[in-house]
């Protein structure tokens, strides 16, 4: 993905707890009414803290969503549509776990590296 598409396919996955809210009162044509638990609450009041790790492919990516939600916590698979890139194909880009408390997440995502990205000019 280009440098820019990551940062959207991030951002549309960070947001998206809060996000699907609004989406779902918005289809009822309902007043918009948010109920967070404190993990989303706090996370919304001190700071919205975000770590970007790196998998090696959609199925790994998939696999740590599930395993996510087998311990419990949040999560936020993002499906981009491919009109962009991908050869117009959906393609997994990126999940959100959380808002919850560090040791949590880290129980699930504790084994995978910061994503950094290289970029070699020749």
């Amino acid at each position: 993905m280009r440098r820019g598409k990551e940062i959207v396919q991030g951002s549309h996955a960070s947001m998206e707890f809060i996000a699907g809210q609004i989406r779902q009162c918005l289809d009822e044509n309902a007043d918009i009414v948010i109920a967070l638990d404190n993990d989303e609450a706090a996370w919304l009041s001190k700071g919205m803290a975000k770590v970007c790790l790196q998998v090696n492919s959609e199925a790994e990516l998939l696999d740590y969503h599930e395993r996510a939600q087998r311990h419990g916590l949040k999560s936020f698979l993002i499906q981009d549509s491919g009109r962009t890139e991908f050869g117009g194909t959906p393609t997994l880009t990126a999940c959100a776990i959380g808002p919850a408390g560090v040791s949590r997440i880290d129980a699930v995502t504790g084994g995978l590296t910061l994503y950094e990205r290289y970029i070699i000019d020749c």
